[in-house]
């Protein structure tokens, strides 16, 4: 177009033709945001890692009570099971991006004591484990504002990714990379490791402004909102919001059983490993590992696979995965039937979490997300610890082998109200398709 053309155009003519395409702008900005929550989950989850890996080893120079030591160790998980719920209602009333800041802050404070503390030499268990609450209530914040972030930041045909590489990072980052690193930082010293964690979180809190777009919960009018009633009603509407939902409260209940024979596994299979399967640290290692390489092959191949088999059997292959991660140790002490076992479970896991993810951002209104996520999470995560405790009474009282194959059995059962309930067409109805 010549420049005397363009000048007899009106100005607001002019404005369209040289402004990008909304939808493009809106892309990229989901692409740049989902970037962004991407860096942010990468750095936190691997500070997380070091962190769950340096206070328990911390509590072992300052006591040789196993009692304390675990006690430090719940010190990190115990907040999901006590201010979940009241930091749903937070994340549906606040603005999501400064409740990443706060939480990020928490943890500034948090290590930032427990280095003056070092330097001093007054490490303790009661110093560590209020270092733990702190972080752990920090963790419950920065996870349920982060997920309730999405689908305000990126556009509906991007959240699939946004989840996949997201549920990736916190795999590769806090199951991986953290443990290893932190290890690595403890060996150079105490002060070294905590002071690079230190920074990892002031750098993840820079990277947030980056971010573009609404953050705080909006009514369906697209408008800010604060959600109505007191903490306890809220906190109400969240549970009555998920039972109502014969969807979401199927896949919540399938949920709570599957991460209950998750939390028996890890919870056993360090006694399995040793005096059954006779199994050296290196061998051990490499069963663990499976589970973990198993979640990120998962994150890579979740969108291929959907679009290949449908969303309701790539969600069934976790039900699959996790039958045979507790079945086959219930039948052979092979270690490559052991360990490929636990790449199916790690597998199926990140597949359902992108795919469950996904479809909670599309059918939970954003001013019941924070809730939302909330009380699912108090579902599945709190479920970990009990599956723990179940399984170390079965195992007392019929054996490891029958214990397992216990834990199996009810993950079979989910099998008819998965297929009842997670049929295609309910699927395709959230995702606004014709097919799942």
């Amino acid at each position: 177009m010549s420049e005397q053309t363009l000048d007899a155009v009106p100005a607001q003519t002019r404005a369209a033709v040289a402004a990008p395409p909304a939808g493009k702008t809106t892309a990229r900005r989901g692409a740049r945001n989902t970037l962004v929550l991407l860096v942010f989950t990468a750095i936190t989850n691997l500070a997380d890692g070091v962190t769950k890996i340096a206070l328990p080893l911390l509590a072992t120079r300052a006591s040789g009570s196993p009692a304390q030591v675990s006690a430090v160790s719940l010190s990190l998980s115990l907040p999901w099971l006590l201010v979940a719920l009241h930091v749903g209602v937070l994340v549906d009333r606040a603005d999501r991006r400064r409740l990443l800041w706060g939480a990020n802050a928490l943890r500034l404070l948090a290590l930032g004591a427990l280095v003056q503390v070092a330097t001093a030499g007054g490490i303790t268990i009661p110093v560590l484990c209020a270092v733990g609450a702190v972080l752990g209530v920090a963790e419950v914040i920065a996870l349920t504002s982060a997920s309730a972030l999405i689908p305000a930041l990126v556009p509906a045909e991007g959240r699939e990714r946004a989840n996949a590489w997201i549920a990736g990072a916190e795999t590769v980052c806090n199951e991986f990379c953290g443990p290893f690193v932190g290890g690595l930082l403890l060996a150079a010293g105490t002060g070294v490791a905590l002071g690079v964690t230190w920074v990892s979180y002031l750098a993840a809190a820079l990277v947030l402004l980056l971010l573009a777009g609404r953050f705080r919960a909006a009514r369906e009018d697209g408008s800010a909102t604060q959600a109505a009633g007191s903490v306890n009603q809220q906190i109400a509407g969240g549970f009555r919001y998920l039972w109502q939902h014969v969807l979401l409260r199927t896949m919540s209940l399938i949920l709570t059983v599957l991460c209950a024979c998750w939390g028996a596994w890890l919870a056993l299979m360090p006694l399995f490993a040793t005096e059954v399967m006779d199994l050296s640290p290196r061998a051990y290692g490499a069963v663990l590992s499976a589970l973990g390489v198993g979640g990120l092959a998962g994150a890579l191949a979740v969108t291929w696979v959907n679009r290949a088999f449908g969303r309701r059997w790539v969600m069934f292959a976790d039900l699959a995965g996790t039958f045979a991660m507790m079945a086959v140790p219930g039948l052979t002490t092979d270690l490559w039937a052991v360990a490929a076992a636990a790449f199916a479970g790690g597998m199926g896991g990140t597949l359902w979490t992108v795919n469950a993810r996904t479809i909670g951002q599309r059918l939970v209104p954003d001013a019941m997300l924070g809730r939302y996520s909330a009380v699912g999470r108090l579902f599945s995560w709190g479920a970990m610890p009990v599956g723990a405790g179940v399984m170390g009474l079965l195992a007392e009282w019929l054996g490891l082998r029958l214990a397992f194959l216990v834990f199996a059995s009810s993950v079979a059962v989910t099998v008819i109200p998965f297929l009842r309930v997670l049929t295609r067409p309910a699927l395709a109805e959230a995702f606004g398709e014709e097919r799942a």
